[in-house]
């Protein structure tokens, strides 16, 4: 199933960890219940990855471990 969402209304964070000089800068928006968009802030009106809430989780896991 292929899911499309607006996102010209989501709030995005930025990581904790982007570089604070502009550079390597990722946001998410916890805005979708379901589903987690992610971004380049860099680039704000280019394209989004959008991936299940569950994937994010699982990612971030393994980031972390």
């Amino acid at each position: 199933m292929r899911h499309n969402p607006e996102l010209s209304t989501a709030r995005w964070r930025k990581s904790s960890y982007s570089n604070p000089n502009g550079g390597n800068c990722v946001e998410i928006s916890e805005d979708f219940p379901g589903i987690v968009p992610v971004r380049d802030s860099k680039n704000p009106e280019g394209p989004a990855l959008v991936v299940p809430t569950t994937s994010w989780a699982t990612f971030v896991q393994m980031l972390k471990g």
